[in-house]
């Protein structure tokens, strides 16, 4: 990792060597499920997709990696990031943050890894990158050949094309197997319970979706973000070559750096519920909680442990007969329609919950 900038001065103590993501050699189906997965902490799993015949492509250099893509490509557009080369591949607001240091546009698969190759002995290009195109849009043919071999329920394979990037710290509401295809990445990661010490920019004006932490790792400014010396000390680092996969947890802040002039990453999100937004809750919460005063939020804060967060909510209610429960009821279809509609009610100022019948 780069020294890190502090107007002149010599910076406070930033962790120069961060600790490696746990790496294993492959995996299978029964392993990740059982013994990877459940630990809710990264892993680098190397080799998982190997034989992927994209992965031998992106071995043999751009221009096969190109061929490849292209003899898939069913000429689909997908919106393609363009920064000037001044922005070092740091796809991020604006200076003033009244806006983004990148423009968008509508390109087929085909056209970019032209540009790409194109740009591939430039010093200074700009930036490129087209990030989470569903593959069964733009490469129709590609899953049948590149097949993951891990459960990944309801997660369809997205893949990222681009020369040399720094995507800005975020996170991702639902579980994730990254596969590099071509190209060299490094994941940088931070536990969830960093969120404090990562400065994290608006959640309503986002570059690319999830909010992003201020801070850039490799030139962090210590005198603005102070704090980021100490999610440093928390830091993992995962460097990837073409074959390997990491999974990254749900709420684990990552940075992702593509060091090639033509890198390509598949990932696969999957495991929550579309429609089960946290976010949304948490957003709902600042509205009604946040500026109550001291007393009235510690009494707030003793319902959502008892009846959300505590070891025991499950059970919070098991003193009333099932068909007296309500809301706070078992999971079922019926249980979350009800919620829903409770919800709608409470945001309209009806607070009389909806009777089970």
């Amino acid at each position: 990792m780069s020294a890190c900038t502090n107007a002149g001065k010599d910076p406070p103590h930033v962790n120069d060597a961060p600790a490696s993501v746990d790496s294993i050699d492959g995996a299978d189906a029964e392993t990740f499920a059982n013994e990877i997965a459940p630990r809710y902490r990264p892993v680098v799993m190397r080799g998982l997709v190997a034989e992927w015949p994209a992965v031998a492509a992106g071995r043999s250099g751009p221009g096969a990696t190109a061929a490849y893509l292209k003899a898939l490509d069913g000429g689909a557009t997908t919106t393609v990031f363009s920064a000037p080369p001044e922005a070092q591949g740091r796809f991020f607001y604006a200076e003033d943050m009244r806006g983004l240091n990148f423009g968008t546009q509508k390109v087929s698969l085909s056209r970019l890894v032209d540009a790409l190759v194109s740009l591939a002995e430039d010093p200074a290009p700009p930036a490129l990158y087209a990030g989470a195109t569903p593959t069964a849009d733009s490469l129709a043919a590609f899953s049948a050949a590149n097949r993951m071999l891990l459960a990944t329920p309801g997660g369809e394979p997205r893949i990222w094309v681009g020369n040399a990037s720094r995507i800005a710290t975020h996170y991702d509401m639902q579980d994730n197997i990254a596969c590099v295809v071509a190209g060299r990445r490094r994941f940088t990661l931070f536990p969830p319970d960093q969120i404090g010490n990562l400065y994290v920019g608006p959640v309503d004006r986002t570059p690319a979706g999830q909010p992003v932490s201020m801070v850039d790792p490799l030139r962090p400014d210590l005198d603005r973000y102070p704090r980021f010396a100490a999610a440093m000390e928390h830091a993992l680092v995962a460097d990837l070559e073409p074959g390997d996969a990491i999974f990254v947890p749900s709420m684990w802040w990552h940075h992702v750096r593509a060091s090639a002039p033509l890198n390509v990453l598949v990932n696969y999100w999957y495991g929550q519920h579309a429609e089960r937004s946290p976010f949304a809750a948490l957003m709902h919460a600042t509205y009604a909680i946040r500026e109550l005063p001291s007393a009235e939020r510690a009494s707030w804060r003793a319902w959502f442990e008892h009846y959300v967060f505590g070891d025991a909510a499950p059970e919070a209610v098991s003193h009333l007969p099932e068909h007296a429960r309500g809301v706070l009821g078992a999971p079922s279809a019926s249980r979350d329609e009800m919620i829903k509609a409770y919800v709608v009610q409470a945001l309209a100022g009806h607070c009389e919950p909806p009777q089970a019948h």
